[in-house]
């Protein structure tokens, strides 16, 4: 046994269980341990961005930030959970009309943590939940140090699957199934 860190990209984690799983909704601890297994958990990286606000907001995009606060504010008092959050930057207006908004500096911030926790020597293993081929510098970086990463993932080709590249270059490959994720559901 050794010690791993769980990654969690969290804008992946909910398109997986919304795209393949009907909006299953997960116990993050529970999550955390089954990534982690059989290695001992050291912490639990949590990547995401708060939902937009206009000024003044809708009352849609009200509702939809305190729930999203409420869920982060629940994240951050479980054991050995760290909650990154990044900023969402607009990028205009799709053809429908809609607003663009992408996250900025998550990708950054979870590439950074990998490496640091890898080459300071406090891991032996990396379970990411990701789908996102941006995370492959610092993948190879964390394998350089003698870190074995584990890739969990989607499948459903053309949302949730992730690309080639990324499958490539992870050590270990867990498809996210519908077993698993009856193990992960919430009791409530």
């Amino acid at each position: 046994m050794g010690t791993a860190a769980v990654f969690l990209d969290g804008g992946y984690v909910d398109k997986v269980m919304e795209l393949d799983f009907g909006r299953a909704k997960v116990d993050y601890s529970k999550l955390a341990q089954a990534m982690a297994a059989p290695d001992e958990l050291l912490r639990t990286y949590y990547y995401h961005c708060l939902p937009h606000q206009g000024n003044p907001p809708t009352e849609e995009e009200r509702r939809r930030y305190a729930n999203a606060h409420r869920f982060i504010t629940r994240l951050k008092t479980l054991p050995r959970f760290e909650v990154r959050l990044g900023k969402l930057a607009y990028r205009g207006a799709g053809a429908d009309g809609r607003p663009i908004f992408i996250q900025k500096r998550v990708d950054c911030m979870f590439g950074v943590d990998m490496a640091l926790l890898a080459g300071k020597g406090k891991i032996t293993n990396v379970a990411i939940f990701t789908g996102d081929s941006d995370f492959i510098p610092a993948i190879e970086a964390v394998k350089r140090e003698g870190v074995l990463v584990s890739l969990w993932h989607g499948t459903r080709p053309g949302t949730s699957a992730p690309g080639r590249e990324i499958l490539e270059i992870a050590d270990e490959r867990h498809p996210i199934t519908q077993p698993f994720v009856d193990g992960i559901l919430r009791n409530h």
